[in-house]
């Protein structure tokens, strides 16, 4: 009898409910596992079976690591949990409470034509899939080279499993330029994308480039359809 193939929504369901935190960080940075909650796992199967329900392969967008107010929080990436309700379709009892990059992303996901037809090509993540923190507030893995050299082995772990879940090969587009700049040097090592298309980070545009949000929709979703 022939053996039947996983779906992309029973791996990456498996992948995510079962992810442990890597430790004590240097300098005091924490970590912030979602996937430790029951409510999170019932989110993450209810997401993936949505959307990703089948054996396609899709088009990978990495960022960094979850903020602690949209991914850190729903266990979806940039997805908060007004997002998870109000786009996705999935009721939640967490605390309604805005995030930036999440606010962004939805904002071009629906200039491309809405979740269904985004994530039927698109599976979005982040290099390093739990939130990071110090002293309350966001912590990028790349902040200081003594955590990168720390969570190196966690972060060409994260790519090598993730990929597997049904990653296209030929492009794979990052989100911020620094995030880029690592993903180059990891990709390099494991030799997996062909092509590293950079996008400015949503938390940049929405901090730093508000008043140009609709040129960088219509940037994101030029390349989204060029890497399709």
């Amino acid at each position: 009898m022939a053996s039947v193939s996983k779906t992309f929504s029973q791996k990456a369901t498996d992948y995510f409910t079962n992810l442990k935190s890597p430790g004590a960080l240097p300098n005091s940075v924490r970590v912030l596992n979602p996937y430790k909650s029951n409510a999170v796992k019932k989110i993450i199967g209810d997401f993936y079976n949505r959307f990703f329900n089948d054996t396609n392969e899709r088009v990978f967008i990495l960022g960094i690591n979850p903020g602690r107010f949209g991914g850190g929080i729903t266990g979806i990436a940039f997805t908060d949990p007004i997002a998870l309700e109000e786009y996705c379709g999935i009721k939640n009892n967490f605390i309604k409470r805005p995030e930036l990059s999440s606010r962004f992303v939805y904002s071009f996901i629906n200039e491309f034509g809405g979740t269904k037809k985004f994530y039927s090509g698109f599976f979005i993540s982040a290099l390093f899939p739990l939130a990071l923190t110090k002293s309350g507030k966001n912590y990028n893995y790349y902040d200081t080279n003594e955590v990168y050299e720390y969570l190196k082995p966690y972060l060409l772990s994260s790519l090598r499993k993730q990929q597997s879940l049904g990653a296209k090969k030929n492009s794979v587009i990052c989100l911020g330029k620094k995030n880029h700049k690592y993903l180059s040097l990891l990709n390099k090592e494991l030799g997996y994308f062909n092509n590293i298309v950079a996008l400015e980070h949503p938390r940049f545009i929405m901090q730093y480039q508000l008043n140009k949000k609709d040129y960088y929709i219509e940037k994101y979703v030029d390349v989204l359809n060029s890497c399709l």
